[in-house]
């Protein structure tokens, strides 16, 4: 089995209700929506596993992402601070920014995140910033290192729907900020709520994480590969699960 990339699902709580919200990971892995929790991962069952994989896999990436993963930063720095010691060469982070509202808090956070040179997709869209303040990410933008504004856009990032117009407006309050590709909304989830106006029967897309030469671990332990389901990392020996003995 080819793995190159790990992925942790850090926690399925949000600070955003957003309605492009398409539940990627969790469709892919088969999890409904109604199975969404407050669970969150626990490093302290997981450490040395990076290591382990790192050990025997041509491990390039880790990357941290939920729900909001900076709910539970300190879980996020643990996981990252294995991984740069470890030697990947790529740490990341996706964050929709808003986990505190304290400046204080938010700054010591994006430090902390500095210090294991991670690269950081700060969520910034229409989006989103139907919830969430603006002036608490702002502040962690200006203090985060290796940050890029990664919004989602609906149809495709040239179509001047109104949230698109409005995602644009949004990121021109970030001072010239470099802006990723972001992602195109997907339908499923929230997305099928709400934007149904928005998809065509040819334009109903597929999540991008199915497929994908990842492990994905969630915030129960359990850990997903290319072909589903490989067991539970706070109880079994996932290398083994994939190399065998």
């Amino acid at each position: 089995m080819f793995i190159n990339r790990v992925e942790f699902v850090v926690t399925r709580a949000c600070t955003g209700r957003c309605k492009h919200c398409s539940l990627g990971v969790s469709e892919a892995l088969g999890i409904g929506e109604s199975e969404q929790s407050n669970e969150h991962i626990q490093y302290d069952k997981l450490a040395g596993l990076i290591t382990k994989l790192k050990s025997k896999l041509p491990i390039e990436s880790v990357m941290c992402f939920g729900g909001e993963p900076l709910l539970h930063a300190e879980e996020v720095s643990a996981i990252l601070r294995e991984a740069k010691e470890a030697g990947v060469h790529k740490r990341e982070l996706i964050t929709n920014g808003f986990f505190s509202r304290d400046p204080a808090r938010i700054i010591a956070v994006a430090e902390r995140l500095n210090e294991f040179d991670t690269g950081i997709g700060l969520s910034v869209d229409a989006f989103h910033q139907e919830t969430i303040p603006l002036e608490p990410l702002q502040i962690f933008a200006k203090h985060a290192r290796n940050l890029v504004l990664h919004p989602a856009w609906l149809v495709s990032p040239e179509d001047d729907n109104p949230w698109n117009v409005r995602t644009r407006e949004i990121l021109a309050q970030f001072g010239g900020l470099p802006v990723s590709n972001g992602n195109v909304i997907f339908f499923g989830g929230n997305a099928r709520k709400y934007l149904s106006e928005y998809f065509t029967e040819d334009s109903r897309q597929v999540s991008e994480y199915i497929g994908q030469p990842s492990l994905c671990i969630v915030p129960n332990g359990d850990v997903f590969g290319p072909d589903g389901k490989l067991g539970n990392a706070y109880r079994d020996d996932i290398l083994e699960k994939i190399c065998g003995k």
